[in-house]
């Protein structure tokens, strides 16, 4: 399986990019909104974005070998208690994950990720581009139950296609 530097790259402007259009619309949308359940898999709309958070953040961490966030999937629904924290954490995530995009190379993408997952508690060793594109497809998977729940709560849902991304930024 090969992914290249660019693929990556090219995944984390959009997740930027696709986060950035969150945030102007969580903004403008209340606590009570954000967290009302809409019987989704982690229930509100602020729910799965803190999953997505925390799971971006636990792949990164995976991924560079720094220090990833605490709890386990049970408390990542908890990362940001209001709009405006998860602004703030999600910010500095997309700006850790361009860094890290930015700098990669293809030698990077090769070879297994081993750590030790907590949901299957014990120790789990896949290959690092496999990884990758989980991570990205990850983020797409939950933004699209977020904007479906936007959608229900009569709030406009972002723009998503890949293809409509604009070409130079600004990601963040």
């Amino acid at each position: 399986m090969m992914i290249t530097p660019d693929y990556c790259l090219t995944m984390a402007r959009y997740n930027a990019w696709q986060n950035k259009q969150l945030k102007a619309i969580f903004d403008g949308l209340g606590q009570e909104d954000l967290s009302k359940d809409r019987k989704a898999y982690f229930g509100s709309i602020l729910a799965t974005a803190n999953h997505l958070l925390w799971a971006d953040q636990i792949w990164l961490a995976r991924l560079t070998g720094q220090e990833g966030p605490q709890g386990g999937i049970s408390e990542s629904v908890h990362m940001a208690a209001n709009g405006p924290a998860w602004a703030v954490e999600r910010f500095r995530t997309d700006g850790a994950l361009l860094h890290w995009a930015e700098r990669l190379r293809a030698v990077e993408l090769s070879g297994p990720l081993v750590w030790h997952s907590g949901a299957l508690e014990r120790e789990v060793s896949k290959p690092k581009a496999l990884c990758v594109i989980h991570m990205f497809n990850h983020q797409t998977h939950h933004r699209g139950q977020i904007h479906a729940m936007l959608t229900a709560a009569g709030a406009k849902a972002p723009v998503s296609d890949l293809a409509f991304m604009p070409d130079d930024g600004p990601w963040l």
